[in-house]
């Protein structure tokens, strides 16, 4: 699908530069790490809650999580939280930048959710008491899998996407970020496939 290396440039250059990432002015801030990994069959990282957590027992997601005091940005935390959840350490994700922030339905959270590129098989030492699972999906599955779907919440509809892969379920605030990603991938393709 792509050469290593091109999609990390193609993001690169899509996604809001680290020095330029907004910064929440509603809600309790809170960061993720979108871990893609730069190989021949380009794929993302997701991670599945242990069931006894007291947020989102059992749901897929992706690393991160609330800000601390002593984090000095939001950055900081999504790396932060990669670490303490994956075992990832911070120097061996390539930070691409960030997707639009976007706020929680239920929780009255504001995520930043940042991109970091991995070398081809990376290693995670996922920490038990948060996570029962790490697991790859390749993009091109991700893109090919995906549905939108309605909610109806306090009388109003919402609408977002679901993918269902292996088993899991992606929906709610993982899904409408992977969206994003996804976007940003098929501008790529279209402009692809313009160029003369």
């Amino acid at each position: 699908m792509y050469a290593p290396g091109r999609l990390r440039d193609s993001l690169r250059a899509s996604l809001v530069s680290q020095a330029e990432a907004p910064r929440p002015v509603v809600g309790r801030p809170a960061a993720v790490l979108v871990p893609v990994v730069d190989a021949t069959e380009a794929a993302v990282v997701f991670t599945k809650r242990t069931d006894d957590l007291p947020r989102h027992p059992g749901e897929i997601s992706f690393p991160g999580g609330l800000r601390q005091d002593d984090d000095p940005d939001l950055l900081v935390t999504a790396l932060r939280e990669t670490e303490e959840e994956l075992g990832l350490p911070r120097d061996e994700v390539d930070v691409l930048g960030s997707l639009e922030p976007l706020e929680t339905f239920t929780t009255g959270l504001t995520i930043v959710p940042f991109v970091g590129a991995l070398e081809a098989d990376p290693v995670f030492t996922a920490n038990p008491a948060e996570i029962a699972q790490v697991f790859e999906v390749p993009l091109s599955r991700l893109m090919a899998v995906e549905e939108p779907k309605a909610w109806t919440r306090d009388g109003g509809t919402l609408w977002g996407y679901v993918y269902e892969v292996d088993g899991h379920t992606i929906w709610g605030a993982t899904a409408r970020i992977l969206h994003g990603l996804l976007e940003l991938v098929r501008r790529e393709f279209r402009e692809r496939e313009t160029t003369p």
